[in-house]
């Protein structure tokens, strides 16, 4: 039996106006309250179920459930249905809630499609929020889906709680009667979800925000799990615009096994947060933290340093006016132009020596990348010197005296912190200025 159009309930307080919807145990009815001229929402249990097995449980059930959303409605929510009244029609229990105006979100993505991420964050958190309301009074609505969210006056309210949505008609299949499968963890459609996890509201509330940034439809649980092939396409494939934080958060809240999902909206909304920048490092605490350390194992091998660093000077200088000296000395004595071209090569080469050994230093003991150092430094020394002492007698210990000012001047500016690449340049650039400015001045001298 389905009460008909101008039927009269409660003695006359209310009138049908027509059947909203059936499915299961249950229909819905538009209906008017005849002394206030307000429309309302009647859901009952639908007699043309009488005969099933289930029957009996499912009422017993709906009114327990019913009485408790009346009470639970004495402090109204603003993005919850509320609900007006409650009362038995010929032993049958009615419960009367709001008649809410407006398009379901369902209704409005399928017309205009997608919503963008701004929009659909708004409605999120407000459904959010009423479902904490819910779990808060021990309560599971087990049916999240755009199809139960209202769009009014741009605000999301959600509707038709899933009353007694765990006991099935004996005719129906397993998952006739589940919240809609692309929205509906697997364990609501196969197991009916006796045991009202709140993780069940996790995994649809997600799986509307999936189809609200997407426009499409998820992939069913049910699907998903049966078939090990079949599985969930990432939203921002289908959304390129979409947050990677906010893709992040829906496929969590979506997790296949209700173990890996967060085990509370609450937890689940936190995901919907932008994720928080390191907090700005006061000058208080650069000083203190952020001090230069004096280790031969502290490298950034990216060429980056981000230490506190003091030039050496004193070692600089000194590099600079033992190449100036050399410089000088050469002009004036009119050394051989090839000779002043090795000594130019040998300075780039102790160089990059000590770049090479700043960057093995971060990655292998800096024992064993400064012994290395040394000794290819040696190694440049000697061809320098032997190249010079042909030209001039006193080439061999000049050379050496380069060589030693470029490995004082890069251990130093390692010990400071600085990066390979600002050694290379730093070494190169000191020596070869110390011989041309040198060079220079020796020349209009002579």
């Amino acid at each position: 039996m389905v009460w008909q159009t101008s039927q009269k309930l409660q003695g006359g307080k209310y009138e049908i106006i027509k059947v909203l919807g059936r499915g299961g145990f249950g229909i819905t009815y538009h209906a008017r309250h005849i002394n206030l001229n307000t429309e309302v929402v009647i859901k009952t249990p639908d007699l043309l179920q009488k005969k099933d097995i289930e029957y009996e449980q499912y009422v017993q059930q709906f009114q327990d459930e019913g009485q408790r959303l009346a009470k639970f409605s004495a402090k109204p929510h603003p993005h919850i249905v509320k609900v007006r009244d409650y009362f038995l029609e010929d032993r049958l229990p009615c419960l009367v809630m709001d008649f809410i105006r407006g398009q379901t979100l369902m209704e409005i993505i399928k017309t205009q499609g997608r919503l963008s991420e701004g929009q659909c964050l708004i409605y999120i958190r407000q459904i959010g929020k009423a479902l904490e309301t819910i779990h808060r009074a021990k309560m599971v609505h087990r049916d999240a889906h755009p199809g139960n969210i209202m769009i009014q006056d741009g605000e999301a309210i959600l509707i038709d709680f899933g009353i007694a949505k765990n006991i099935i008609p004996a005719t129906h299949s397993i998952t006739s009667n589940a919240a809609n499968p692309s929205f509906a963890p697997y364990e609501q459609i196969y197991r009916g979800s006796k045991e009202r996890q709140y993780t069940i509201d996790v995994y649809t509330l997600a799986a509307t925000f999936y189809y609200a940034v997407t426009g499409k439809r998820p992939t069913p649980s049910m699907e998903r799990k049966l078939n090990e092939k079949s599985l969930l396409i990432p939203p921002q494939k289908i959304n390129r615009q979409l947050s990677e934080h906010i893709n992040e958060a829906i496929l969590e809240g979506m997790a296949l096994e209700k173990e890996d999902r967060p085990q509370s909206i609450s937890a689940w909304l936190g995901l919907l947060e932008p994720p928080q920048p390191p907090p700005s490092v006061t000058p208080q605490y650069r000083k203190e933290v952020i001090k230069p350390q004096k280790s031969t194992n502290s490298h950034n091998l990216r060429g980056f340093n981000y230490q506190s660093r003091k030039i050496p000077w004193i070692s600089l200088t000194t590099l600079f006016l033992i190449y100036g000296i050399y410089g000088i000395t050469t002009a004036i004595t009119q050394t051989p132009f090839w000779a002043v071209a090795v000594a130019v090569a040998g300075a780039g080469a102790g160089a990059v020596v000590w770049a090479v050994a700043a960057a093995m230093a971060g990655a292998v003991a800096g024992a064993v990348a400064w012994a290395v150092a040394w000794a290819v430094a040696g190694a440049v020394a000697g061809a320098v010197a032997a190249a010079m002492a042909g030209a001039v007698a006193w080439a061999r210990p000049v050379a050496l005296a380069l060589a030693l000012a470029i490995a004082v001047a890069g251990k130093k500016l390692e010990e400071e912190n600085f990066s390979p690449v600002n050694i290379f340049l730093i070494l190169s650039g000191v020596s070869l200025s110390g011989i041309g400015l040198g060079y220079l001045i020796g020349w209009l001298i002579r």
